[in-house]
């Protein structure tokens, strides 16, 4: 960021805590448009073509909003990190708000689940579709259509135990921990070679759609345009990434709670 730009982003800071001023709220709005569009973007690779990336940045901006008016701008945070949950938060309550992910559709995210793990622990490696098609009883067809209807109620489960364990102050994906401990130093080492080594696990385009996604914090378009593969192609690949580690993922929080 600029000289510049830090410096009108702190004076419209000043004015609106001193004012409240809504043409200075406004201002501020349009300020950090952007990062609505960042965030929305990043969670648009949960969806594919059942929500509009528009209605994500609709959504996006109540809570920008919302953050705006709740900033302590004496705290020593940044106004981008806050304000970047607030309006993922936002996003994910208007989701839910219209029932994108019934429970019928969480309960065959779980049979997903299962039957990933199922077959890999029978085989000792990553199972390819057919596999687990055939563990399910459907065709690979029938496979791929529900791994895309699931994608969204897997976002919403990943995001909710991502929260939870930032409560503890620990997130699994940045690998920090605000601790002191020695032995809380050990336990992050060793969460971080047991998430290392599910994301190994992983097939290739898999992997670097994890990467890409949660290392590199790509959206899901630059992640298809780097990959050469559609939009829809890429969140299928995010799902069966997250369907494969989410019992790695629930070792980790057993670790952690």
């Amino acid at each position: 960021m600029s000289a510049t730009v830090l410096q009108r982003q702190q004076e419209l800071w000043k004015k609106y805590s001193e004012t409240k001023d809504p043409a200075v709220k406004e201002q501020l709005i349009i300020e950090y448009a952007d990062l609505v569009k960042f965030v929305a973007g990043r969670l648009s690779i949960y969806f594919g073509s059942n929500v509009e990336y528009d209605d994500l940045v609709g959504y996006g901006v109540f809570g920008l909003i919302d953050a705006i008016d709740k900033f302590d701008v004496t705290k020593n945070v940044k106004f981008e990190t806050y304000a970047s949950l607030r309006i993922r938060g936002a996003i994910i309550d208007a989701i839910r708000e219209q029932d994108w992910a019934p429970r019928s559709l969480r309960k065959k995210g779980k049979e997903l689940e299962k039957a990933y793990s199922v077959v890999e622990n029978k085989l000792g490696r990553s199972a390819n579709d057919q596999e687990v098609a055939d563990q399910m009883g459907i065709s690979v067809d029938e496979l791929h259509k529900l791994l895309q209807q699931v994608n969204m109620s897997q976002m919403i489960s990943l995001e909710d135990y991502l929260d939870q364990n930032r409560e503890t102050g620990f997130d699994p994906l940045s690998m920090t921990r605000e601790t002191t401990l020695p032995e809380h130093r050990l336990e992050v080492v060793e969460i971080k070679e047991m998430l290392a080594d599910a994301i190994d696990k992983l097939p290739e385009k898999e992997r670097m759609v994890v990467s890409l996604y949660y290392y590199e914090e790509l959206t899901l378009k630059e992640i298809s345009v780097i990959m050469k593969v559609s939009e829809s192609r890429i969140s299928q690949l995010h799902t069966k990434a997250i369907l494969r580690m989410r019992g790695k993922l629930e070792r980790l929080r057993s670790v952690i709670l």
